[in-house]
């Protein structure tokens, strides 16, 4: 991690941040198709420790460390992000159309806050390709897939959006280990409030359960929401696994200034990351809960699980302290269950 901070972070933070990121996909991309690469990457990291092992919906993870929706937009590079350490990669967001997302710049670093401002759009190469890179031979890492309506740069009716959702889950459910739906993605144009209209949400979940949901279901929502709402929409819906949180829309307090479009992830996330974690934990009792945002050391990802999550995910941490990052947190997370004398994640869960 010193090595990257002190070399690679200062030439990289020199080029543009999509640039960036596209190379590094890319390059990942070509280290997944060779298996002696891969390997020998997972041989630096250190042992699964048996404490860290955690199932959830069916679902066994030899972390609760995963790798959020956003870097690997397209599942092109999943066997080297599995050989980093993750215990599940979650790939997208993905659409039922290939989507070009918004116009660039669309992508900015906020370096003195340990933030990225993200206006992607959702760009993507559609379901039907992603599933097909999904139905290439992988580690035995669970493999989710974050699906979103289609960007198309204008507005949509209701019932083209939902068949939208109902399209992506049809061609990826059986190619993902799970699915999860992004009802709040940021920045496009219809995702912001679309699903606080709980009828649309419900009747989202109507037609899932038409087409039968065949794979772990996780709802991605805003912080701010309100959690006795959501759970009373969700619970007639009995394959519904869980919740998974996802950016605040616009800025965070002490950001208002900032002029580009998009949302705020990294460190100015956390609080409200946590705060909306520990509200979905304490009225959904007995689903599973992906806590996310601002999550850059051990002590950060125990803060989640304290909260209520049962999994952690992270992504900005790559790019402010690089892909070193997985496994010191993952290590520093087994000390601090030690710590506290919990002989397994789940007996953290919730512990705050």
């Amino acid at each position: 991690m010193a090595l990257y901070a002190a070399l690679a972070r200062p030439l990289l933070f020199r080029a543009d941040p999509e640039r960036v990121h596209d190379a590094t996909v890319r390059a990942a991309a070509v280290a997944s198709g060779s298996r002696l690469v891969c390997r020998a990457i997972a041989a630096r990291r250190p042992a699964p420790d048996p404490r860290l092992a955690v199932e959830v919906a069916g679902l066994r993870m030899r972390s609760p460390i995963g790798l959020a929706a956003g870097f690997d937009k397209n599942a092109r590079a999943v066997p080297f992000l599995a050989a980093l350490g993750f215990g599940h990669v979650e790939v997208g967001s993905v659409s039922a159309e290939a989507s070009a997302g918004n116009p660039r710049p669309r992508l900015f670093r906020l370096p003195e806050q340990r933030a990225v401002v993200v206006h992607y759009g959702v760009p993507n190469d559609g379901a039907g390709r992603v599933a097909a890179r999904l139905a290439r031979p992988r580690p035995d890492v669970p493999v989710g897939a974050n699906v979103v309506s289609t960007n198309r740069g204008h507005d949509e009716s209701d019932d083209a959006i939902l068949a939208d959702y109902v399209t992506s889950v049809q061609r990826l459910q059986d190619r993902a280990d799970y699915v999860v739906l992004n009802l709040s993605c940021p920045n496009t144009r219809d995702g912001r409030g679309f699903f606080a209209d709980r009828g649309r949400l419900r009747a989202l979940l109507s037609r899932l359960a038409l087409l039968g949901v065949r794979r772990p279901l996780f709802l991605k929502v805003a912080p701010g929401g309100d959690a006795d709402s959501l759970l009373a929409t969700v619970q007639p819906f009995a394959f519904v696994s869980g919740f998974s949180v996802n950016l605040p829309p616009g800025k965070p307090a002490g950001l208002e200034h900032l002029t580009m479009p998009g949302a705020v992830s990294g460190a100015p996330a956390a609080a409200a990351a946590l705060r909306t974690v520990a509200e979905l934990r304490a009225a959904a009792a007995g689903y599973a809960i992906f806590g996310s945002g601002g999550v850059f050391t051990a002590a950060d990802a125990y803060a989640m699980i304290r909260a209520g999550a049962d999994l952690v995910q992270l992504y900005t941490a790559l790019i402010y302290e690089g892909p070193g990052a997985v496994a010191r947190i993952t290590r520093g997370l087994a000390e601090l269950l030690e710590r506290d004398g919990h002989a397994t994640v789940a007996g953290a869960v919730g512990t705050a």
